[in-house]
Protein backbone atom coordinates (compact mmCIF):
# COMPACT_ATOMS: atom_id res chain seq x y z
CA UNK A 1 0.00 0.00 0.00
CA UNK A 2 1.17 3.37 -0.99
CA UNK A 3 1.85 5.92 2.10
CA UNK A 4 0.38 9.70 1.55
CA UNK A 5 3.34 11.15 0.72
CA UNK A 6 3.69 8.80 -2.32
CA UNK A 7 2.74 9.50 -5.64
CA UNK A 8 1.27 7.98 -8.78
CA UNK A 9 3.08 5.47 -10.38
CA UNK A 10 3.97 5.24 -14.28
CA UNK A 11 0.63 4.00 -15.29
CA UNK A 12 -1.47 5.68 -13.65
CA UNK A 13 0.04 9.06 -14.94
CA UNK A 14 0.15 8.18 -18.06
CA UNK A 15 -3.93 7.07 -17.79
CA UNK A 16 -4.48 10.83 -16.39
CA UNK A 17 -2.41 12.59 -18.83
CA UNK A 18 -4.49 10.79 -21.67
CA UNK A 19 -7.55 11.83 -19.73
CA UNK A 20 -6.59 15.22 -19.51
CA UNK A 21 -5.36 15.41 -23.56
CA UNK A 22 -9.06 14.35 -24.32
CA UNK A 23 -10.66 16.42 -22.07
CA UNK A 24 -8.55 19.73 -23.36
CA UNK A 25 -9.38 18.48 -26.76
CA UNK A 26 -13.36 18.48 -26.44
CA UNK A 27 -12.98 21.97 -24.48
CA UNK A 28 -11.56 23.25 -27.39
CA UNK A 29 -14.15 21.88 -29.88
CA UNK A 30 -16.95 23.15 -27.21
CA UNK A 31 -15.13 26.80 -27.70
CA UNK A 32 -14.71 26.81 -31.37
CA UNK A 33 -18.75 25.60 -32.14
CA UNK A 34 -19.25 28.48 -29.40
CA UNK A 35 -16.68 30.48 -31.20
CA UNK A 36 -18.71 29.66 -34.15
CA UNK A 37 -22.22 30.26 -33.12
CA UNK A 38 -21.66 33.53 -31.81
CA UNK A 39 -19.49 34.35 -35.26
CA UNK A 40 -22.95 33.89 -37.56
CA UNK A 41 -25.47 35.08 -35.14
CA UNK A 42 -23.20 38.60 -35.26
CA UNK A 43 -23.18 38.05 -38.79
CA UNK A 44 -26.52 37.35 -39.46
CA UNK A 45 -27.79 40.21 -37.12
CA UNK A 46 -25.84 42.38 -39.64
CA UNK A 47 -27.72 40.96 -42.99
CA UNK A 48 -30.43 41.15 -41.16
CA UNK A 49 -29.91 45.29 -40.82
CA UNK A 50 -28.68 45.40 -44.10
CA UNK A 51 -31.74 43.52 -45.54
CA UNK A 52 -33.86 46.21 -43.79
CA UNK A 53 -31.78 49.27 -45.37
CA UNK A 54 -32.93 47.32 -48.68
CA UNK A 55 -36.32 46.73 -47.85
CA UNK A 56 -36.34 50.39 -47.01
CA UNK A 57 -35.04 51.89 -49.55
CA UNK A 58 -37.76 49.84 -51.67
CA UNK A 59 -40.76 51.11 -49.71
CA UNK A 60 -39.62 54.73 -50.10
CA UNK A 61 -39.26 54.09 -53.85
CA UNK A 62 -42.51 53.04 -54.35
CA UNK A 63 -43.80 55.68 -52.31
CA UNK A 64 -42.94 57.49 -55.23
CA UNK A 65 -44.33 55.75 -58.04
CA UNK A 66 -48.77 56.14 -58.74
CA UNK A 67 -50.00 53.14 -56.63
CA UNK A 68 -51.92 49.98 -57.93
CA UNK A 69 -55.66 50.49 -56.97
CA UNK A 70 -56.26 47.17 -56.62
CA UNK A 71 -54.72 43.55 -56.83
CA UNK A 72 -57.28 43.03 -59.61
CA UNK A 73 -55.88 46.15 -62.13
CA UNK A 74 -55.19 44.90 -65.83
CA UNK A 75 -51.55 42.34 -66.00
CA UNK A 76 -50.37 44.81 -68.52
CA UNK A 77 -51.06 47.86 -65.48
CA UNK A 78 -49.18 45.53 -62.46
CA UNK A 79 -46.40 44.54 -64.98
CA UNK A 80 -45.88 48.62 -65.58
CA UNK A 81 -45.66 49.31 -62.23
CA UNK A 82 -42.94 46.39 -61.63
CA UNK A 83 -41.08 47.63 -64.40
CA UNK A 84 -40.96 51.33 -62.91
CA UNK A 85 -40.14 49.74 -59.48
CA UNK A 86 -37.34 47.68 -60.70
CA UNK A 87 -36.05 50.58 -62.97
CA UNK A 88 -36.32 52.82 -59.84
CA UNK A 89 -34.49 50.45 -57.44
CA UNK A 90 -31.45 50.24 -59.75
CA UNK A 91 -31.27 53.67 -60.25
CA UNK A 92 -31.19 54.18 -56.57
CA UNK A 93 -28.36 51.71 -56.36
CA UNK A 94 -26.62 51.96 -59.58
CA UNK A 95 -23.16 50.46 -58.04
CA UNK A 96 -24.94 47.18 -56.18
CA UNK A 97 -23.05 44.61 -56.74
CA UNK A 98 -22.86 40.96 -55.00
CA UNK A 99 -21.53 40.86 -51.14
CA UNK A 100 -23.70 44.58 -50.43
CA UNK A 101 -25.75 42.73 -48.51
CA UNK A 102 -24.24 39.10 -48.04
CA UNK A 103 -20.70 40.11 -46.33
CA UNK A 104 -18.30 37.39 -46.39
CA UNK A 105 -19.24 37.16 -42.36
CA UNK A 106 -22.51 36.68 -43.57
CA UNK A 107 -21.50 34.03 -46.41
CA UNK A 108 -20.16 32.15 -44.08
CA UNK A 109 -22.89 31.81 -41.87
CA UNK A 110 -25.28 30.89 -44.56
CA UNK A 111 -22.51 27.69 -45.54
CA UNK A 112 -23.19 26.63 -41.85
CA UNK A 113 -26.76 26.59 -41.68
CA UNK A 114 -26.69 25.05 -45.31
CA UNK A 115 -24.14 22.00 -44.18
CA UNK A 116 -26.25 21.36 -40.75
CA UNK A 117 -29.35 21.07 -42.80
CA UNK A 118 -28.13 18.91 -45.57
CA UNK A 119 -25.74 16.49 -43.49
CA UNK A 120 -28.30 16.71 -40.65
CA UNK A 121 -31.32 14.34 -40.09
CA UNK A 122 -33.06 16.57 -42.64
CA UNK A 123 -31.12 16.13 -45.50
CA UNK A 124 -32.63 13.29 -47.31
CA UNK A 125 -36.00 15.46 -47.28
CA UNK A 126 -33.83 19.17 -47.98
CA UNK A 127 -32.27 17.65 -50.92
CA UNK A 128 -35.97 16.03 -52.66
CA UNK A 129 -37.17 19.97 -52.09
CA UNK A 130 -34.32 21.26 -54.21
CA UNK A 131 -34.90 18.60 -56.70
CA UNK A 132 -38.83 19.46 -57.27
CA UNK A 133 -40.11 21.57 -60.25
CA UNK A 134 -38.75 21.80 -63.44
CA UNK A 135 -34.96 21.68 -63.65
CA UNK A 136 -33.24 24.72 -64.34
CA UNK A 137 -30.92 25.35 -67.07
CA UNK A 138 -27.96 26.72 -66.43
CA UNK A 139 -27.94 31.07 -66.27
CA UNK A 140 -26.11 33.58 -64.77
CA UNK A 141 -27.89 35.90 -62.54
CA UNK A 142 -26.56 39.76 -61.73
CA UNK A 143 -27.51 41.60 -58.95
CA UNK A 144 -30.12 44.57 -59.87
CA UNK A 145 -31.47 42.22 -62.84
CA UNK A 146 -34.49 41.60 -63.37
CA UNK A 147 -35.28 38.05 -62.66
CA UNK A 148 -36.14 36.13 -65.98
CA UNK A 149 -39.15 34.89 -66.56
CA UNK A 150 -38.49 31.93 -68.34
CA UNK A 151 -36.35 30.51 -64.91
CA UNK A 152 -38.28 29.57 -61.91
CA UNK A 153 -36.26 29.34 -58.77
CA UNK A 154 -36.61 26.21 -56.35
CA UNK A 155 -38.12 26.43 -53.14
CA UNK A 156 -35.89 26.75 -49.96
CA UNK A 157 -35.98 23.94 -47.99
CA UNK A 158 -38.28 24.35 -44.88
CA UNK A 159 -35.71 22.68 -42.67
CA UNK A 160 -33.38 25.19 -44.02
CA UNK A 161 -35.59 28.77 -43.94
CA UNK A 162 -36.08 27.81 -39.87
CA UNK A 163 -32.45 28.44 -40.02
CA UNK A 164 -31.80 31.53 -41.91
CA UNK A 165 -32.25 35.39 -40.77
CA UNK A 166 -36.34 36.30 -41.23
CA UNK A 167 -36.61 39.07 -44.19
CA UNK A 168 -39.03 41.66 -44.44
CA UNK A 169 -42.26 41.36 -46.72
CA UNK A 170 -40.44 42.83 -50.00
CA UNK A 171 -37.69 40.14 -50.18
CA UNK A 172 -37.89 36.58 -50.10
CA UNK A 173 -35.03 33.57 -50.53
CA UNK A 174 -34.68 31.43 -53.81
CA UNK A 175 -32.65 28.84 -55.04
CA UNK A 176 -31.14 28.67 -58.43
CA UNK A 177 -29.09 25.93 -59.06
CA UNK A 178 -26.35 26.02 -56.46
CA UNK A 179 -27.20 29.53 -56.10
CA UNK A 180 -29.01 30.67 -53.22
CA UNK A 181 -30.30 34.47 -54.36
CA UNK A 182 -32.30 37.08 -52.68
CA UNK A 183 -35.29 38.52 -54.35
CA UNK A 184 -37.17 41.50 -54.38
CA UNK A 185 -40.14 40.14 -54.87
CA UNK A 186 -42.50 42.86 -55.94
CA UNK A 187 -39.96 44.62 -58.47
CA UNK A 188 -39.23 40.42 -59.27
CA UNK A 189 -35.27 41.47 -59.08
CA UNK A 190 -32.23 39.85 -57.83
CA UNK A 191 -31.04 41.70 -54.67
CA UNK A 192 -28.14 39.77 -53.91
CA UNK A 193 -27.37 36.13 -54.31
CA UNK A 194 -24.66 34.14 -52.59
CA UNK A 195 -22.68 31.57 -55.04
CA UNK A 196 -22.41 27.90 -55.06
CA UNK A 197 -23.80 27.40 -51.69
CA UNK A 198 -26.06 24.37 -51.78
CA UNK A 199 -24.26 21.05 -52.25
CA UNK A 200 -23.86 19.51 -54.98
CA UNK A 201 -26.43 16.63 -56.21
Amino acid sequence: MRGKGQGLGPAACLLVAVFLAAGGALAGQSTASDKEQGDDAASFKEFTNRVQEYAELHRTVESNLPSLKSKEELPEVIAAHQQALARKIREARPHARPGDISTRGTREAFRHAVRSVFQGPQAANARATIKQGVPLKEIHLRVNQVYPDVDPYTTVPPSLLLKLPKLPDEVAYGVVGRDLVLLDVKADMVVDLIPEILPED
